[in-house]
């Protein structure tokens, strides 16, 4: 079972700290910064570079969180903040499947962290090596709760600059 969880918050984490380093550095084929501010500007959310620095650092730092197995569920909520923020935007209206532009990718991204949340960082982790007992069902839930909240203002503060700018809500991406 440790190696399951090792394995599991290695993996899941080392896609978002890639994922972040993507958005914010340009790393691994991401458009960094300026890029991904456009692209969120596009989606509706302004101003695209607070945005995308947000959405960067909570994909890195909850990233290397969830890899380290350090604080999981604070790694965990980061995460589901930014996919919820995500299908809230980019995917919604799309359906679930991705191979339309669909959401599926994200939730199950956001579900395997609060899953990991739940089920702790193991017996191979700094949790376990500080002696932190930080996971079960009101950590996951704690986690789900938080980012979704956390999501759900990112997208609404930034919908709310965007009306201010021209008067108008954003039309929906």
């Amino acid at each position: 079972m440790d190696f399951g969880l090792f394995l599991l918050h290695a993996a899941v984490g080392l896609f978002f700290t890639g994922h972040g380093a993507q958005k914010l550095f340009g790393a691994f084929g991401g458009h960094g910064l300026a890029g991904t501010a456009g692209f969120f500007e596009s989606l509706g959310l302004r101003p695209g570079r607070v945005h995308a620095t947000a959405a960067g650092l909570a994909e890195l730092v909850g990233g290397i969180s969830l890899a380290l197995g350090f604080l999981v569920p604070l790694g965990a909520a980061l995460i589901v903040a930014a996919m919820a923020a995500a299908i809230a935007t980019a995917h919604a209206g799309k359906g679930p499947w991705v191979t339309e532009g669909g959401w599926e990718l994200n939730a199950t991204y956001a579900v395997a962290a609060v899953a990991l949340a739940g089920a702790g960082a193991g017996a191979w982790s700094l949790d376990s090596a500080f002696g932190l007992d930080v996971s079960g069902t009101e950590w996951a839930l704690g986690a789900l709760a938080a980012g979704l909240l956390g999501g759900a203002g990112a997208v609404f503060s930034g919908r709310l600059a965007s009306r201010g700018q021209d008067g108008r809500a954003p039309s929906a991406a």
